[in-house]
């Protein structure tokens, strides 16, 4: 298991998460007005958090050394590259439940709030559970594998958040009002505080997030243990996941092979966690960097090529009614 071992003091820690939260406050701030965000300016933030990301690969570099960033780097492309189905999801949640434009940021702001949670109480249970118990690097790995072929055989499957167990819990137990009320997740009704639709259309977001936390934590941690540079590649990954939204929504349609490419990651990484706990060991980072790049832009060329002059018919990925960017 590739452990990579380094210290961290608490104060490296504090100071990476306070940098992220004031990022996201920065985001908060600047679309607090709720206005429609368009293609351009989804490219430019989505530039702006790349770089970041991209930038604390350098900084690991000059404190840890090249293993370190290549891990880290390795561990923040998976990371990035799962995050595209994330999209997918969201662009279906958002149709479903037909969200005007003018409220998806919001939604996704709180919603990347909760897949950080999320991701952190993972990253550092899987990490102690790979830590003390060898054999569940096997279970794990299995996992993955498995979820890489259900990724590849199951693109047409059609997604209901309505029906997620956790949406139905929440609107069992919060009153709820079928309608949105503005920007509100709350509003007070008859003397009463209830819950809005857009509330519901959050806790929808934040359960289809939870499977994808788990597959993408778990993808990581195939590539290292080590606790710090898990998080800080899926804190940063993530931190660009709601421009990435508005960047890719309306080019989804044409992205139809790239399931197979995110497959292949995750079986990839499954392979990967087996063998490290076998005489095989860890495979080399730049293999894996060099899988990770390869796999990535052979599928996304794939389906650019194939559906080139296309308009998402036969087989595609298309998004119904998907919000307009």
């Amino acid at each position: 298991m590739n452990a990579l071992s380094f210290s961290v003091s608490p104060w490296v820690w504090a100071a990476v998460t306070i940098g992220i939260g004031v990022m996201l406050a920065i985001d908060l701030i600047a679309h607090r007005d709720n206005h429609v965000i368009g293609f351009r300016e989804a490219t430019l933030w989505s530039g702006l958090w790349i770089a970041i990301g991209l930038g604390f690969g350098l900084l690991l570099w000059a404190w840890q050394g090249g293993e370190a960033s290549s891990t880290y780097y390795a561990g923040y492309l998976i990371e990035k590259a799962l995050s595209i189905d994330n999209v997918f999801v969201f662009a279906l949640v958002f149709s479903f439940f037909r969200v005007p434009d003018v409220y998806q940021h919001k939604v996704l702001f709180w919603g990347v709030l909760g897949a950080l949670a999320a991701r952190l109480v993972f990253i550092f249970v899987g990490a102690e559970l790979l830590r003390v118990f060898f054999w569940t690097a096997y279970v794990f790995g299995a996992f993955l594998i498995w979820t890489g072929w259900k990724m590849a055989v199951s693109k047409d499957e059609e997604v209901h958040p309505d029906r997620n167990p956790i949406v139905r819990l929440v609107t069992r137990i919060v009153p709820t009002v079928p309608r949105f009320h503005d920007d509100k997740f709350f509003i007070r009704a008859k003397g009463k505080r209830v819950a809005t639709l857009l509330f519901v259309v959050l806790i929808a977001v934040e359960a289809t997030d939870l499977v994808f936390a788990i597959d993408s934590v778990a993808a990581v941690l195939a590539i290292t243990t080590n606790t710090f540079i898990v998080w800080t590649a899926n804190a940063f990954a993530v931190l660009g996941l709601r421009s990435l939204y508005f960047c890719l929504a309306g080019l989804l349609r044409r992205f139809t092979y790239l399931h197979y490419g995110l497959a292949v990651l995750l079986a990839f990484a499954g392979v990967k966690l087996i063998l490290s706990e076998t005489p095989v060991g860890k495979l080399p980072i730049p293999l894996t960097l060099g899988v990770i790049v390869a796999t990535i832009t052979v599928s996304i060329t794939w389906s650019l090529v194939a559906t080139h002059g296309k308009d998402g018919e036969d087989g595609t990925r298309a998004v119904d009614d998907a919000p307009d960017t």
